[in-house]
């Protein structure tokens, strides 16, 4: 029997059962659009986050008061957790290798113009922002240099906060009130969109003393270092360790987190979700898997006859081996492919509906999906297929 012959025989056996056929790779189809659409959702939000984190650079530094990882009960020896200051974030300025030092003091207030006000994020930062967190001035400047121990009433609003409150009216020099109190504008900030999932546009920016006045704390909630591009990221954060850790006396109560942490801290937990969503789709791979075990082993049951009479005309057993084999790699490749176009047509339209949800397809899952079908089909039809090499051609046509 020819190579082609082969094929053909195999496809109409196929094809002469098409409601079956379907049925059989409806399993894969669902298993494989589900693991297609589960890493294209993850792929394409590890995309995004990474995004949102490199458009502030990669030489950035964040200082959080609190250890993230720590052993033991909290308070169980007596530790306490020490305040970041405005007079340790100057220290960390003068430091080898560290360019600029924005310290940061954040609440939630209400901006008021007029009649018009909005409950938004008030952050309390230096001059330094544009410079450290890349953002741009639209109108006006932004926060003046100077002592940030002592403040001037004066803030910048962003484009989305400024043209709520003023619409399209010069924002440039009028008074709004921040938490009941009265602020000069000098600032609109370029827009910036968000930021996972919060809205930087719509916030206000004030001298960080007033903002630890507006909000009554005497802490900063961290500091954001902007470090050499020319200067080893470890030993800056060595140096910044052990300043902190002597005004701490010897504790290390706090947590230094650069860019490259981050990212690789939510590219662990990204990778693990992702592992666990695909595995919950690989279950209908399983079922699908099943399925084409038990469709082909009734096959051979059903076709006794046909196989006896493709031996009696000279078939060989390994030819029969593959006109069942051919059959199985039929059924899960097509379910396959029909899966991987469905879990990114799926995803297309979902993109498509929801501009916001991040969708990635890369080829190497399109590939690894198809691969995975076709060791599927070729598992479940090894059995059904040696099944049938095995029966006698004469006790074949005699059931018959």
């Amino acid at each position: 029997m020819a190579t082609y012959d082969l094929f053909r025989f195999a496809a109409s056996s196929v094809l002469a059962h098409r409601l079956r056929s379907i049925l059989t790779m409806l399993g894969i189809v669902i298993g494989i659009a589900s693991v297609t659409l589960l890493t294209s959702v993850g792929q394409g939000t590890r995309e995004y986050i990474l995004s949102e984190f490199t458009q502030f650079g990669t030489n950035l530094l964040q200082i959080n008061p609190g250890k993230t990882t720590t052993a033991g009960i909290p308070g169980a020896m007596g530790g306490t957790v020490r305040k970041l200051t405005l007079d340790e974030a100057a220290e960390i300025s003068r430091l080898p290798g560290v360019e600029r030092v924005v310290p940061v003091s954040f609440g939630q207030a209400r901006v008021v113009a007029g009649e018009r006000g909005r409950s938004v994020f008030v952050y309390g930062v230096t001059s330094d922002v544009p410079a450290v967190w890349k953002f741009d001035v639209a109108q006006g400047r932004f926060l003046p240099s100077g002592d940030p121990r002592r403040g001037a009433p004066v803030a910048v609003l962003g484009p989305t906060l400024a043209r709520e409150l003023f619409g399209d009216a010069n924002a440039l020099g009028a008074r709004v009130r921040i938490g009941g109190r009265r602020f000069q504008v000098i600032g609109v900030m370029a827009p910036k969109g968000q930021m996972l999932g919060f809205d930087i546009d719509d916030s206000a920016y004030v001298p960080v003393s007033v903002a630890q006045q507006l909000f009554n704390q005497d802490e900063l909630v961290e500091i954001d270092v902007l470090f050499s591009r020319a200067a080893e990221s470890s030993v800056v954060v060595e140096d910044i360790r052990r300043l902190l850790k002597h005004r701490h006396d010897g504790e290390e109560d706090f947590t230094i987190m650069t860019q490259t942490e981050m990212l690789a801290t939510a590219d662990r937990i990204l990778g693990i979700v992702s592992w666990a969503v695909s595995s919950i789709g690989a279950i209908s791979l399983i079922v699908g898997a099943i399925g084409v075990l038990t469709i082909m082993w009734i096959s051979v049951g059903e076709r006794t006859g046909e196989i006896g009479l493709l031996k009696a005309i000279g078939a060989t057993p390994s030819q029969v081996l593959l006109i069942f084999l051919v059959e199985a790699l039929m059924l899960s490749v097509t379910g396959g492919a029909v899966g991987v176009a469905g879990g990114v047509g799926i995803a297309t339209v979902i993109g498509f509906l929801f501009p916001g949800l991040p969708f990635s397809t890369p080829f190497a899952y399109v590939l690894a999906a198809l691969i995975t079908s076709l060791v599927v089909g070729l598992a479940s039809g090894v059995l059904p297929a040696l099944r049938a090499t095995r029966l006698d051609p004469v006790d074949a046509l005699r059931a018959e």
